[in-house]
């Protein structure tokens, strides 16, 4: 069971280091770049995303202002155990960068929501390969923005949001290599497995259960869900809501253990959810703290 959280907290850019049993929040990495949001733990080095620095439109409040296509988005690494920081890949390689993870296996995948793409890299820089891209034409209906991966099915799991409070969101599998042949734009192995969802975010996978983040409208949006993943070529049976009431839930971190889920999100509350059939399924949801400015990425910090 996982003693910390790492968590991202977006304006100001810091990772912080979140202790579960008292709430203690301590910055682990001051400066992180703008707009931190996918983070992933993996061999003692955390790797995190940004999205980079948007061009704002002042006549356009919020969200809807901020332009983020220009390709100034990273990835980028910490070591745990001596502080040293570097650049996963160059500048100017990810337009959005967004939920990351790793296969265990030395590779990091992410989704870059501008990008309209999803992309891996090992954890040294090479082997840079987009393992999905979608029309830039589809526009917001394309952009990718949350994944998982299931190395022991060869499967990559992704979602596309669609507009903001929407109710056009979209998740996909496909296999992990791409078809012989094929490209990213052009992979036949495509299921589109849950379709019309309110705004689905980031994703975990935990055995043979797919949960995320749904940051769109109640009484189905803003929610923490789960479904069972489909055999080969069947949709996605219809999830179950196992919390509501976030405000803008983002980040997601899954204690299978613990039976704990971890939800964060833009109203800067991280919040434990126990999951059916665990060993706390008699407890209700807990907020572990809340602070004072947005947070997106969340992960595991595993024991030392």
């Amino acid at each position: 069971m996982a003693k910390e959280l790492l968590a991202l907290q977006v304006v100001p850019g810091r990772i912080l280091r979140i202790n579960l049993d008292d709430g203690a929040v301590r910055t682990l990495v001051e400066d992180t770049g703008p707009g931190p949001d996918g983070i992933t733990v993996d061999q003692g080095i955390v790797y995190w995303t940004t999205m980079g620095a948007p061009t704002a439109d002042p006549a356009t409040p919020g969200e809807a202002g901020l332009d983020f296509s220009r390709r100034n988005g990273g990835l980028h690494a910490f070591d745990l155990g001596t502080g040293a920081r570097r650049e996963v890949v160059p500048a100017g390689v990810i337009t959005t960068g967004k939920q990351l993870t790793h296969d265990g296996a030395g590779f990091l995948y992410w989704a870059d929501r501008e990008g309209h793409r999803v992309t891996r890299v090992r954890s040294d820089g090479t082997g840079l390969t987009d393992l999905v891209t979608t029309p830039v034409e589809d526009g917001v209906l394309g952009e990718c923005v949350g994944v998982a991966v299931d190395p022991a099915r060869g499967h990559l799991y992704w979602t596309q949001k669609g507009p903001a409070k929407g109710g056009r969101g979209r998740i996909f599998r496909a296999g992990l290599e791409l078809p012989a042949g094929e490209g990213a734009a052009n992979r036949s192995d495509v299921e589109l497995l849950w379709s019309d969802l309110p705004e689905p975010i980031d994703l975990h996978l935990d055995g043979a259960w797919l949960y995320w983040t749904d940051r769109g409208a109640a009484p189905n949006g803003n929610t923490l869900n789960r479904a069972p993943l489909p055999a080969p070529g069947a949709p996605g049976p219809a999830p179950e809501i196992l919390a509501a009431g976030f405000a803008e839930a983002i980040g997601l971190a899954v204690d299978h253990d613990a039976g704990l889920a971890y939800v964060c999100d833009l109203g800067g509350h991280l919040r434990a959810v126990p999951l059916p059939g665990g060993p706390a399924a008699d407890q209700g949801p807990r907020e572990i703290v809340t602070l004072s400015d947005p947070l997106t990425g969340l992960c595991l910090l595993p024991s030392a």
